[in-house]
């Protein structure tokens, strides 16, 4: 459930410091390891998702709650339709693999990467644009 907090910057700035460090990171793990690179993609994509919320005076709380940042982001970032589906397939599958042990194929992953990498970089510019 999203509920209305004031905008925090400091926090915002730190949620992005934060996917930042992830992103340095999985730029050194390799391709052998999908289902952890596919992980980490959705916390830094959630970590932008919830920086951004932040700045507009939101937040998530509450089961299901990364759905609903998810379902937002039309309104508060410029992903279309498109983007949004990514990230709905890429929620599952990161919550079957954390949930159930099912492994993410490395061909989704090497299907889906340039799309992930291209919302990430989209997140991350929204966020820093509005943290100026």
């Amino acid at each position: 459930m999203l509920h209305k907090v004031f905008p925090d910057k400091e926090k915002a700035k730190s949620i992005l410091n934060m996917a930042i460090d992830r992103e340095k990171f999985i730029s050194s793990v390799k391709l052998d390891y999908p289902s952890i690179i596919a992980e980490n993609y959705y916390e830094i994509i959630k970590e932008l998702s919830s920086a951004l919320l932040l700045l507009n005076g939101l937040k998530a709380i509450g089961e299901n709650s990364y759905k609903e940042i998810l379902d937002s982001l039309n309104k508060y970032s410029n992903l279309d339709d498109f983007y949004i589906s990514v990230l709905q397939d890429l929620r599952i599958k990161r919550n079957k693999s954390l949930y159930e042990g099912k492994q993410i194929d490395s061909s989704y992953l090497e299907s889906k990467r340039k799309i992930i990498l291209e919302i990430i970089d989209k997140l991350k510019k929204i966020v820093e644009d509005k943290l100026k």
